[in-house]
């Protein structure tokens, strides 16, 4: 089943964002382990289309709980980036 993450950044927490960005691209670089694939990804912007403030991912996974253990995981959540985190289900329809 397909699953989006919408994940928006605390104010002020692009410096940490980019102190822990490494430790979030290596976690992605491997979630097979995790019982997730990544369909697609990336940082959310603010209006100047370059300043990051958020991240999206849309994954297939078996469950809700195994796409919550993935995302408890990032490196992102555990350095307290992430404001707010909303994971739902996701029916592709097109694309």
């Amino acid at each position: 089943m397909l699953f989006v993450i919408h994940a928006v950044d605390k104010l002020g927490a692009l410096p940490a964002r980019l102190a822990h960005y490494d430790a979030h691209k290596a976690f992605l670089s491997d979630t097979a382990a995790r019982g997730v694939q990544i369909v697609m990804s990336g940082p959310l912007v603010a209006e100047d289309g370059a300043t990051m403030i958020g991240s999206l991912f849309v994954v297939e996974a078996v469950d809700l709980a195994t796409v919550e253990r993935f995302n408890a995981a990032d490196p992102f959540h555990a350095a307290g980036i992430w404001e707010r985190v909303t994971i739902t289900g996701f029916i592709r329809r097109q694309g």
